[in-house]
């Protein structure tokens, strides 16, 4: 009797083996629920190789919905970009909102819809269409707080950070009153929200996450987060963004840290005439901790934050020619560039993303958007633009800079302010060149004169 238990037992063993590789097909795995929709995506940029474009689904279209986004892929896929990141795609709560139509980044439901921007199937259409256009879709992610009609607030109170008489509170240090702060002292609510971002993976074949706020929710969940996410799409790269600066961010598994630092102080430069040089200073604060060479920083000179609070780039940096002299910098120094939608054709209305604001696209400056497009083209071929060592060379009018990899040495040189300077250049990098655009030769002495926000991309 013992035998012929022992050949049972070893029979049940096998089967349940089979069981298990079996569930490895593609389809559910042990440790999820869902099953992966969609087919792998082969043409997943390297981290840095990305172009980020930035989509505020109720202005991108005058429709407001994902098919608006779906019919403009082809514009995005000419500008060059190859990472679609979509603002908050979920229901919005209408309990405590704010604006017209609530805040994007108040949650009600994360694992929907929002309807007023269509349904999964259109999200999944949206993904494949831009798959097949070899761009990735990442989606934002709102872990810290919910709104206060998320179902999580009467189901699991103790999900949330509460005060000493027991009531759910607002993200502390904030005036963000539409929204609930979630405790991740709580591992429930932990894995269920591992568990939705999950979902969208499985459910939508996403590419990745640009995690909003990502400074205040603790660094052991994003680990934990990002490491069960990459399980999922096994060999495929899944990209993560972290809406913060934290360089422990880079430990978590997140691919890039967001330019705060950058972005302040090309505002104060243009506001309070500072030095070009502080540009230099702000690389070297943000990349201090920064001990990986493949790591990133996403720099911009827009975002939907500041395009509304601040100003469009056109307010903020001298007109058109400043704007793109500016976008050179942030596209070239050491970074990952991001665009937000309506930046490239020089719209020069704010995005209140509260509400519908529908970027009328008839108005473009087609020189501006043709500049753009020679930006980002140059910066796709270059392997010293996309990960080089960077050396600065900053004068108090003109941001300067080599990015160097390999035999590839490039020189950029921007203007930054309203009139023709002279920019000394070092004995190290006098001699001949070629215009990184047009191939022309350019040999410089010991000095160089830039026009008003003229910029020079010189590659030897």
């Amino acid at each position: 009797m013992k035998s012929n238990i022992k050949i049972v037992y070893t029979f049940l063993l096998a089967l349940a083996f089979i069981s298990c590789s079996s569930s490895d097909d593609g389809n559910k795995t042990p440790e999820s629920p869902y099953t992966q929709y969609g087919t792998p995506f082969d043409k997943m940029p390297k981290k840095e190789d990305a172009i980020i474009y930035q989509v505020n689904i109720r202005a991108f279209s005058q429709a407001g919905n994902l098919k608006g986004v779906q019919d403009r892929l082809t514009q995005i896929q000419e500008l060059g970009a190859n990472v679609i990141y979509l603002m908050p795609i979920y229901p919005v709560g209408k309990e405590k909102a704010t604006g017209e139509l609530g805040s994007p980044y108040a949650v009600k439901d994360y694992k929907a819809v929002n309807p007023d921007f269509g349904t999964l199937q259109d999200l999944q259409t949206l993904v494949e269409e831009a798959h097949k256009k070899n761009m990735a879709v990442v989606l934002d992610w709102v872990a810290n707080h919910t709104a206060w009609d998320n179902a999580w607030i009467t189901q699991h109170k103790d999900w949330y950070q509460q005060d000493a008489s027991g009531n759910i509170i607002i993200p502390p240090g904030t005036n963000y009153n539409d929204v609930a702060q979630l405790n991740f002292n709580n591992t429930e609510m932990k894995e269920a929200m591992i568990d939705a971002m999950s979902y969208w993976v499985y459910n939508a074949n996403i590419d990745g996450f640009r995690c909003d706020y990502a400074d205040f929710v603790p660094n052991n969940f994003w680990a934990d987060a990002i490491t069960k996410l990459r399980k999922i799409k096994k060999n495929q790269t899944i990209l993560m963004l972290a809406e913060g600066s934290k360089y422990n961010h880079f430990a978590s598994g997140f691919d890039y840290t967001f330019g705060f630092n950058f972005f302040y102080t090309i505002e104060q430069l243009f506001k309070e005439n500072k030095s070009a040089t502080t540009i230099q200073n702000s690389n070297a604060t943000e990349y201090a901790n920064v001990y990986d060479s493949a790591n990133r920083v996403v720099r911009y000179t827009s975002n939907h934050d500041v395009n509304l609070s601040d100003g469009t780039p056109l307010e903020l940096f001298g007109g058109k020619k400043g704007s793109i002299a500016t976008f050179v910098v942030a596209a070239y120094l050491k970074s990952v560039p991001m665009i937000y939608n309506g930046q490239e054709i020089g719209y020069d209305k704010r995005l209140n993303y509260f509400a519908r604001t529908p970027i009328d696209w008839s108005t473009a400056d087609t020189e501006m958007l043709a500049e753009y497009k020679k930006i980002i083209a140059f910066r796709n071929t270059s392997k010293a633009i996309k990960s080089g060592e960077y050396t600065g060379y900053s004068s108090d009018a003109v941001s300067a800079f080599t990015m160097e990899k390999d035999t590839e040495k490039v020189f950029v040189l921007s203007n930054l302010t309203s009139s023709a300077v002279k920019h000394l250049i070092p004995n190290t990098l006098k001699g001949n060149w070629k215009d990184a655009f047009t191939g022309a030769s350019v040999t410089l002495g010991s000095d160089v004169t830039l026009q008003p926000f003229q910029y020079l991309v010189l590659k030897n």
